[in-house]
């Protein structure tokens, strides 16, 4: 990825997955099919944004594990406790988010909420908190279609029983994808609202703003499993609904 919050026109997503005609291509694979549209990487943003501090996550950063409950099951490695423990849904944009490009899209994130430790393609350890829940959905739906492992992050931070077929339909048409697709236009996160909320599930309707104007509300639920907050890639995923705008919805996005 390109450096000072911009991506180079030559530098091209590796994977061809995030062209736009593979996308449109795709519609049959689950997830792609209600916010794959909205977060196709484009490999020509230009320009700095106040709000984004780099097109890529800040390394690896390390801290005291937390504990861990016998019920939360096995996981990746121990996450730092993070200072959020509010348990009231918000309804207005958290406090203290920051917003950073990834690849073309500007994703949230909270020195109290997480993600706590985030390379270049997984961002991990949320808190165990509606605004950890937000932010894990805003992170990982983006980051397993638009990261170069995006195995590892499907792998690793989905759940469910659509995942296994999802990963072996996008490898098999990446396999067979032609290298010459152009991209396209992205979608930036508008606004939120909870649907519903406890300590090991929470379902969260995310709206996503194109460059046309079009908005459309994606409904995604993250399940608090081995301890930290996983999306779930459900067999059958409901459709995206086009929205004409944020009312009944909390505004909030980067850009």
């Amino acid at each position: 990825m390109a450096d000072s919050g911009t991506r180079a026109a030559s530098d091209e997503p590796r994977s061809p997955w995030l062209r736009t005609g593979f996308i449109l291509a795709a519609a049959f694979i689950g997830f792609v099919t209600v916010i794959g549209g909205a977060v196709v990487a484009t490999s020509d943003a230009s320009g700095e944004d106040d709000r984004s501090t780099a097109s890529q996550p800040p390394p690896d950063r390390a801290a005291a594990p937390s504990s861990r409950s016998p019920e939360d099951g096995d996981g990746d490695d121990s996450c730092p406790r993070l200072a959020d423990e509010r348990q009231d849904v918000p309804t207005a944009a958290p406090r203290g988010v920051t917003w950073d490009l990834y690849g073309a899209v500007a994703l949230p994130s909270s020195k109290a909420a997480g993600p706590a430790v985030a390379g270049e393609d997984v961002a991990r350890c949320y808190a165990r908190t509606p605004v950890g829940a937000l932010l894990a959905t805003s992170q990982i739906s983006v980051r397993y279609l638009a990261a170069d492992d995006w195995r590892k992050v499907t792998l690793t931070q989905t759940v469910g029983a659509g995942r296994d077929a999802y990963i072996a339909e996008r490898t098999k048409a990446e396999e067979s994808a032609s290298a010459d697709r152009d991209g396209g236009a992205h979608g930036q996160i508008a606004g939120f609202k909870f649907v519903t909320y406890n300590d090991t599930t929470a379902v969260i309707q995310t709206v996503w703003r194109f460059p046309d104007g079009r908005m459309q509300a994606a409904t995604t639920t993250v399940l608090w499993r081995g301890g930290d907050w996983r999306l779930e890639y459900p067999a059958a995923p409901a459709a995206a609904t086009p929205v004409d705008s944020l009312a009944g919805y909390a505004e909030w996005g980067g850009v």
